[in-house]
C-alpha cells in the first residue's frame, strides 16, 4: 500500500486538574475544537478517541459517536480505543496509520479522562484494570503496590538510592513551574519526596502521578489534505509493542521489553539515530517507572537512569532534556489522555510554541506513553516540517 507523508497540523488541550464544572464530553469538545481549527468548515476522516476508564468514572462508554455528535460531526466515522494509561497514544498510532496510507487524509485524535470526580478507592480500583482481574487483582495487588514492589526491587537489586530514586519527579516539578497546563507548578527537592507519605513501600506520595481531568487533541493530515496550518510538526515514526502481560511472569522484571522494542522500531522508521533527539517525553507515572523507560530506550546504562537524572543529564540544558512541561509526574497524568498531551507538547516544541519551556533549536522529539507496567508500550518520533 502506497503511504503518505503524515503532520500533525493542530493542537488542542485542556489545563490539567479538578474540573468540577466539566463533565467528560465537555472536556473532550474543548480539546477537539482547538485542534479542528485548520480544517475551517470541512470535517475529519476519522475522530478516535483515547480513554481508560469512562464506564467506571463517568457511566459512559460510545464515546466516539458521543463526541461526533457534540461536535456536530455526526456522519464522521468515529470510535474509542482502549490500552490502558496508553490509551491515547495508541489512539494517536491508529489514527497515524490510517493517515499515513492514504485511507483517510485527516484525522482527529483525542485523548480524555475524567478522575477528579471518583474517591481514591474508586481511581486505585479502575487502575487496577490494567492489570489481571483473575490474579493481581484477584489478591488485591493495587496498581501502586505493584510498582512498589517493582522499586524495591530495583533499589535493591542495583543499589538504586532513595535520592537518587527522588530525582525524577524533583525534575518534572522544575519543569513544570513555567507550565500554564501543568497540574502542580511547584519546584520541590529530594527531601520533599523523601519525606512524603507512602503509598507503596518505598513509593512516596511524590514518587506518584496525581489524579487528574484533562483532554489533549491533534489534527492528523498528510499532503491530500488541504488544511490552513501555521505550523506543523511530521509524524516519523509510530510503533506499539507488549511485554509479558504481568510483572511476575517476565524472565527480567527490570527489562521494559515492550518500550525498548517499540522505541527500536519507531526511531528505526525515522530513520534517526537515538542521539538525534532534541527532547523525550517520559511515562513516569512512578519515579522508578521514568528510571527504566530511559534505561529500556538506551540512554541510560542499567540502574543508572535515576542516577543520570540527578546529575543533570536529563535536566533543560542537559544532554537529552525529558518531561519538558513535566511529565506524567507534575504537568499530570489524566490516563487516558496522557499520551496525547505528551503529543501535544513535542508538537509545541517543534513547532516554536513552547514558551518558557522551549528547547532551543528543538529539531526532533520522541514520546512513550505505557499502559500497565510496560505491558504496552506506544512510543511516536517527530520532527519539523520541511
Amino acid at each position: 500500500m502506497a503511504t503518505s507523508k503524515a503532520y500533525i497540523a493542530s493542537v488542542g488541550f485542556t489545563p490539567i486538574g479538578d474540573h468540577w464544572e466539566k463533565s467528560l464530553l465537555d472536556l473532550a469538545v474543548d480539546a477537539a475544537r482547538g485542534a479542528l481549527k485548520p480544517l475551517g468548515k470541512k470535517a475529519p476522516g476519522q475522530i478516535i478517541v483515547g480513554n481508560m476508564f469512562s464506564s467506571v468514572g463517568a457511566s459512559q462508554e460510545h464515546l466516539g459517536a458521543f463526541l461526533a455528535s457534540a461536535l456536530g460531526l455526526s456522519g464522521v466515522p468515529a470510535y474509542k480505543v482502549e490500552a490502558a494509561c496508553s490509551s491515547g497514544g495508541s489512539a494517536f498510532n491508529v489514527g497515524y496509520n490510517l493517515v499515513r496510507s492514504g485511507a483517510i487524509d485527516s484525522a482527529l485524535v483525542v485523548g480524555v479522562e475524567k478522575m477528579r470526580d471518583l474517591e481514591p478507592e474508586e481511581v486505585s480500583k479502575a487502575l487496577a484494570m490494567a492489570e489481571s482481574a483473575e490474579y493481581t487483582q484477584f489478591v488485591g495487588a493495587t496498581f501502586a503496590a505493584l510498582n512498589g514492589l517493582l522499586a524495591r526491587y530495583y533499589m535493591e537489586q542495583l543499589n538504586v538510592t532513595r535520592d537518587e530514586l527522588s530525582s525524577i519527579p524533583v525534575l518534572d516539578h522544575a519543569n513544570a513551574v513555567t507550565a500554564a497546563h501543568a497540574q502542580f507548578r511547584k519546584a520541590i527537592t529530594p527531601e520533599v519526596v523523601g519525606r512524603s507519605a507512602m503509598i507503596a513501600d518505598p513509593l512516596r506520595l511524590f514518587d506518584c502521578a496525581p489524579v487528574g481531568d484533562g483532554a489533549a487533541a491533534t489534527l492528523i493530515v498528510n499532503d491530500n489534505a488541504a488544511v490552513e496550518a501555521e505550523k506543523m510538526a511530521e509524524i516519523l515514526g509510530g510503533r506499539i509493542a507488549t511485554n509479558e502481560f504481568s510483572i511476575y511472569e517476565r524472565e527480567d522484571m527490570l527489562d521494559f521489553k515492550a518500550t525498548k522494542e517499540a522505541f527500536r522500531a519507531a526511531m528505526a522508521q525515522a530513520g534517526l539515530a537515538p542521539n538525534k533527539l532534541s527532547l523525550l517525553e517520559v511515562h513516569d507515572a512512578f519515579s522508578v517507572v521514568g528510571a527504566l523507560s530511559l534505561e529500556a530506550m538506551g540512554y541510560s546504562k542499567r540502574g543508572h537512569g535515576s542516577r543520570d537524572a540527578k546529575a543533570g543529564k536529563y535536566s533543560p540544558g542537559g544532554e537529552l532534556p525529558i518531561n519538558t512541561f513535566g511529565g506524567l509526574k507534575a504537568r499530570g497524568h489524566p490516563v487516558g489522555a496522557t499520551g496525547m498531551y505528551q503529543i501535544a507538547e513535542a508538537y509545541l516544541q517543534l513547532t516554536g510554541q513552547a514558551g518558557k519551556n522551549q528547547v532551543p533549536g528543538a529539531r526532533y522529539a520522541a514520546t512513550q506513553n505505557i499502559g500497565g507496567v510496560d505491558s504496552t508500550s506506544a512510543v511516536h518520533v517527530f520532527g519539523e516540517a520541511a
